[in-house]
């Protein structure tokens, strides 16, 4: 399943990979699907809760607007307020709103907050830091190549020196 969403989200370019292999996600993409998921949910679970309680005998959801209302409060958990669900079809709706918003929701705020705090700087300096840490061993490689050179130099002077 990973393998499907890796190929599908590789090829609608959310992500890139770096040389490091660390994926960053481009967050712009990823905050627009974000809200559009959200815009989606919000208007097709009013519609059917709108449809499930209109007429229904007690519903305080009177119009499309109270629907929309409903759902846009349920997803942020502040509650129903004046609006609330009296059937079993628009408390389902409310319930797959709140599961469905508060994920959304949730991830939205993440990304806004790594933007604004710069969690994802951390990131950045692990790079960096793996990228030195490369160049340290690959002259540390050289230093070590060049003291073989010398001592297999030195080592012929020194047993010359011993043997006389």
């Amino acid at each position: 399943m990973s393998s499907v969403f890796q190929i599908t989200s590789s090829k609608s370019k959310l992500y890139s990979v770096d040389e490091f292999g660390v994926v960053n996600y481009k967050t712009r993409y990823v905050a627009m699907l974000c809200i559009l998921s959200m815009a989606t949910l919000i208007l097709l679970l009013g519609c059917i809760t709108y449809y499930a309680e209109v007429g229904t005998e007690g519903a305080t959801i009177q119009s499309f607007g109270d629907a929309l209302w409903l759902m846009i409060m349920s997803s942020t958990t502040i509650g129903f307020g004046s609006q609330y669900p009296v059937t079993i079809i628009g408390r389902v709706m409310v319930t797959m709103m709140f599961i469905t918003g508060v994920g959304i929701i949730g991830g939205l705020g993440a990304l806004v907050a790594s933007k604004l705090l710069g969690f994802s700087d951390t990131n950045v300096k692990n790079r960096e830091l793996r990228k030195q840490n490369a160049e340290i061993l690959a002259m540390n490689k050289k230093l070590e190549q060049k003291l073989d050179l010398l001592v297999e130099k030195i080592e012929p002077m020194v047993s010359n020196n011993k043997n006389d």
